[in-house]
């Protein structure tokens, strides 16, 4: 989709926009709608397809841990491997050594 066509509004004015009547959804129809409807409608989407059968009734609230800039002496082709696979491979070493910490832990103490 090109830039141009995208456009960006604050809750406020979507709000305003749908006070006035200038709003093209059709709010009668939504809400309308079952959950078995929207389950279906989900099941056919193929991007719903791996969490449609999720129990969600475990899941939990999951904050972000504070990040602390550092520095750190990688090897040259370690570095070269994660900035490789694209942008975001600092998020991806974050992410190795933590599955690295939580698997330690995991041997430290089995009930974790």
């Amino acid at each position: 989709m090109s830039e141009k066509n995208i456009v960006r509004y604050s809750a406020n004015e979507i709000r305003e926009k749908i006070a006035r009547g200038e709003s093209r959804s059709d709010w009668a129809r939504v809400d309308a709608i079952t959950d078995e409807e929207i389950e279906a409608q989900m099941r056919d989407d193929p991007d719903w397809a791996d969490f449609m059968d999720i129990d969600w009734s475990k899941a939990t609230v999951v904050y972000p841990v504070e990040k602390k800039a550092v520095s750190i002496r990688l090897d040259s082709d370690v570095l070269d491997f994660f900035k490789a696979e694209g942008k975001g491979y600092q998020t991806r070493i974050n992410a190795v050594l933590r599955s690295y910490m939580q698997e330690i832990r995991k041997l430290k103490d089995p009930a974790e």
